[in-house]
């Protein structure tokens, strides 16, 4: 049984198809599968008013191997928490969307040390060459993101997403390079081995991920976030703009320590994008 396959799914695209007490296993599992998760299977054909060889043909009807390997399947899906089964409470429109946004947003004010900004600033500043790497989603485009911060700013800067070729590139750099790792979990492992790669030939790592997670133990400077997901499941996470927040204060750092400098190449590209685009000066900077 491949258990990345989500089974109550499977139970509820199979339901047209079953017989009248198959339903009812299927019901009750629905209803209730904390319980049928847990329970030994002869409680449960009580509970269900069925057979146990009703729950052994079930489950086997599935794709599992036995009532055991369906329980087990139970479980996996239950571990991604009740929001993504039971129905989840509003998140009052328009109005809700901004409200989670900004409260992740206040709660992660003020949880980046400014000497760990500014050491972590301090080496992407001087670094031959800064890798950028996130995977996954959010991750991904911020990734990006760093890159088109940093490039205004002079600073030499490639951003990967693809995680054969980020473990390539780390294990290419060199000592006066700087890594960034972006990662909302902290716990993927594509990542964190790459980070291992690159810190073993001497990169400094700059990470932005949760405290205490597997990524952040490989970090030289950790600019931490708080992530807090709330039960409406239909909104995407408010968590991304936390991690775009922690690198607007990078790249911000980086624009006020090399301000000549940043001025001059941030300069050249607005005058670059107005003579083409036209409109006034307040026109964003190339996005």
């Amino acid at each position: 049984m491949n258990y990345r396959i989500d089974i109550i799914s499977r139970i509820k695209e199979k339901f047209v198809e079953m017989t009248g007490s198959e339903k009812r296993v299927a019901q009750f599992i629905l209803d209730d599968i904390e319980s049928v998760s847990r329970l030994p299977i002869a409680k449960l054909a009580h509970e269900m008013a069925v057979s146990p060889a009703t729950i052994t043909r079930f489950a086997k009807s599935l794709g599992c191997d036995d009532v055991r390997d369906l329980k087990l399947s139970l479980a996996q899906s239950l571990s991604a928490g009740q929001r993504f089964i039971n129905d989840v409470p509003d998140l009052d429109g328009i109005q809700g969307v901004y409200s989670t946004i900004i409260n992740a947003l206040m709660v992660n004010r003020n949880v980046i040390d400014e000497k760990v900004l500014k050491k972590a600033a301090n080496w992407v500043s001087h670094a031959r060459h800064t890798i950028v790497i996130g995977m996954g989603g959010g991750s991904s485009f911020v990734a990006q993101e760093v890159q088109h911060r940093l490039f205004r700013l002079g600073i030499p800067v490639t951003s990967y997403n693809d995680g054969l070729l980020v473990r390539m590139v780390t294990a290419a750099v060199e000592k006066n390079d700087v890594v960034i790792a972006l990662s909302l979990g902290g716990y993927t492992n594509e990542i964190i081995e790459s980070v291992a790669i690159a810190k073993q030939y001497g990169a400094k790592i700059i990470i932005v991920t949760q405290e205490n997670t597997p990524l952040a133990k490989h970090a030289d400077a950790l600019l931490p976030i708080i992530v807090q997901e709330n039960d409406y499941i239909y909104k995407p996470t408010a968590s991304r703009y936390v991690m775009l927040a922690a690198i607007d204060v990078l790249a911000t750092e980086l624009g006020v320590s090399n301000q000549r400098h940043a001025r001059d190449r941030l300069r050249r590209v607005k005058v670059a994008l107005d003579s083409h685009r036209g409109g006034n000066n307040r026109q964003p900077l190339g996005d």
